[in-house]
Order: structure tokens, then sequence, then C-alpha cells
């Protein structure tokens, strides 16, 4: 098989005018799409109807491309969205294709993507173990629809799930059901976290009997560094991308990672980059910023309050949620490095990374 990526810049929710035009051009056809992973400038919460614009948009392109009902392409193609770009973070799509390789592959462990979709939650398993249990099937499967052979070689899981909203929460009652929080907004860290647990199992990061409802959501120190949730309404499953790289595909990219400590860590970036095989000292070398497709990066501020023993106030701003701050921070670290404020940034790293951490991942041109 041959992976490819296409990053296409929007200047609305529901602008595809790049990625009409890369078709048009013949970068890639419709039908070879298997995901798409973005970032909207809406502001990532509950109500945030950006992320529904966005897939609707992308959804009608394929559909009327491919000649098929918008309800095949979503039950074929996950189409996840990030809400939220703030400070210079750019909105973007990230377009995943694979098509059929009919010659030999270079013998080298190359980029890969694959996908899964779990089964609709009831309102009452979500954030628990059970939706943990969910994920950990569907990323399997993600995995091995990937084609990827040894956990070394999953760099970036995502998953998009679900949110509880007030409907789903009377629903529940009205058949004596208990939701984990009648909290929406809270609900969507339960979900994020359990998500994220399920990918840890799945990759063997975090053994099966840990995955408890005590963990959830409380005990940090259990994680995975290859994980990357969101939560949103608009779905009740769980759609999953799972990027590595594998000696079955003759992709011309590689794809690697490394995990941040914290919010400013730009040696971790620079440490993706190195292992993606591009140049960096202090920023991304001339010559390589072209064979830079995207970055990927998950973040949370330091829970203790401070960053390096400096106190942050991101927790106490009754202005702005903390998911909002703390994009805005790790993007303009990642832009830093790379010279492109057009990156993949997602807020709410519940057991993704290491407490204020949280993946990076970095997709290229092979040398």
């Amino acid at each position: 098989m041959n992976c490819q990526a296409f990053k296409t810049g929007m200047r609305a929710p529901d602008d595809v005018s790049t990625a009409t035009a890369l078709m048009d051009g013949g970068a890639f056809k419709a039908e070879h799409v298997v995901a798409i992973l973005g970032k909207t400038e809406g502001n990532g919460a509950v109500n945030d109807y950006t992320r529904a614009l966005a897939t609707l948009s992308f959804q009608l392109l394929l559909a009327r491309r491919t000649n098929r009902k918008i309800e095949e392409i979503a039950r074929r193609v996950p189409i996840i969205w990030s809400g939220g770009t703030e400070g210079l973070m750019s909105p973007h799509a990230t377009i995943f294709t694979r098509e059929p390789e009919r010659g030999p592959t270079a013998g080298q462990k190359r980029f890969t993507v694959g996908t899964a979709y779990t089964r609709d939650l009831l309102p009452e398993e979500f954030g628990t173990v059970v939706h943990a249990e969910v994920a950990a099937e569907g990323v399997r499967a993600a995995i091995k629809d990937a084609g990827i052979e040894s956990t070394d070689d999953i760099h970036f899981i995502q998953i998009k799930t679900g949110a509880l909203t007030t409907e789903r929460i009377t629903e529940a009652r009205q058949r004596r059901r208990a939701v984990v929080t009648t909290d929406t907004y809270k609900s969507m860290a339960y979900a994020r976290a359990v998500a994220a647990l399920g990918i840890g199992v799945a990759t063997g990061e975090i053994p099966q009997a840990k995955l408890t409802s005590d963990v959830i959501v409380r005990d940090f120190s259990v994680f995975s560094n290859v994980a990357s949730t969101s939560s949103g309404v608009e779905l009740m499953n769980c759609e999953i991308i799972a990027l590595g790289n594998s000696t079955r595909s003759a992709s011309d990219l590689v794809i690697a990672h490394a995990v941040m400590k914290d919010a400013i860590d730009a040696a971790a970036v620079r440490e993706a980059l190195r292992r993606a095989g591009l140049s960096v000292e202090c920023e991304l070398a001339e010559k390589d910023r072209a064979r830079l497709v995207n970055v990927f990066a998950k973040c949370e501020p330091d829970p203790s309050g401070a960053t390096r023993g400096r106190r942050h106030v991101m927790f106490e701003d009754g202005d702005i949620n903390y998911t909002r701050h703390i994009r805005g921070v790790v993007n303009a670290v990642v832009a830093s490095v790379t010279g492109d404020t057009m990156c993949y940034v997602s807020a709410g790293a519940e057991h993704q990374g290491p407490p204020a951490g949280g993946v990076v991942a970095v997709l290229a041109r092979a040398g």
C-alpha cells in the first residue's frame, strides 16, 4: 500500500477549496481518502458547532467525488476535528490517503495509516471502564488495518469519542441508569481519559489490571505516550486513526514521536523532528522545511499549578478555559522550532503522556 498525507489550510470551518484544488490537480483521488484530522476555529467546548460543520463539508465533498451517499462516507472515513485555534494556530485539515501499490516496497519501514469504528456507547457507559475496553478493541483493529507489526512502530493514535449532553443524561435517568457525571463539560474529560486508557491497553503500555474506575481521571501516573483523544457531542462511538510505520508501506513518508514533559519542552519537539530524519538545531533547517508535512501534539497545563517552578493561573481563569490557554502556548512552542504555525495541537491530555506533557509526533518525507 502507498499511504500519503496532504495538509490543507482552511479559511472557515466549511472551506474545502484547497482540498478540492488538490484533487482537481491530481494530487490524490477522493476514493483513496481514508481519514481526515484537523483543527477548527471553534471553542472546543460542548457547543462547538464548527466540528460538525467541517465534518459535513468534507463528507459532502467526498460523497460528490465518489458518487456515494454521505452515510457511506461517514461509515468509511473517520473525520476528526479538535476545536480551538487559539494564538497563532492556523485552521487546517490533514487528509490521509491509502491506495494499493503494485510494485515492491522499499524494504524499509514507511508511514502507514489505519482506521476503525467502535459500536455506539450508551450514556451510562461514557467515562467508564466499559468505554475504555470498547476503545481498546477499536485501537487493536486500527493497528491491524494499518499493517503495523510492532508496538515500537506506533507513533500517534487519535480517538474521537462522544460526550454527555443534557438529553443523553435525561434519557439514562429515565431508564434508571447512573451516569459518570452530570456536568456535560466534565464528561468530555472523562471521555478523553478512558479513550486514552484504552489506547494504552491496546498498545501494551498499560496492563489490563490497571484499567479500573479508581484510575480514571484520578491516577495520572497511568498513561499512554502515543495517545491523543478528543471528545464531542457529534458522535456516540469511537472513531480511531492509527499512525505508524510498516514494511508493508511503499510511502515516501515517515512518522516519529517524542514526549513533551511540559508545555515549553521545545527540546522534545526538536527530538521528534530528528527522529523523523530532519535536521534541526535551534530551529528546523531551512533545507528540510519542505519535507515536513505536519506536527501533531497533545498538551495539558501542569496540574500542580506551576511550570518549572513558576506559578501559572490557567486553572483559575474564570473567563477563558485552561484548554484554550494551553493550545495557544504549545502551538507557539512548536512553531518556534518548525517555523510553521499550521500544526495540530489538542488540549485535554488526561492519561495522554505524563502530567503536564504529551505526545508530539512528526510526519515528514523521508530523506
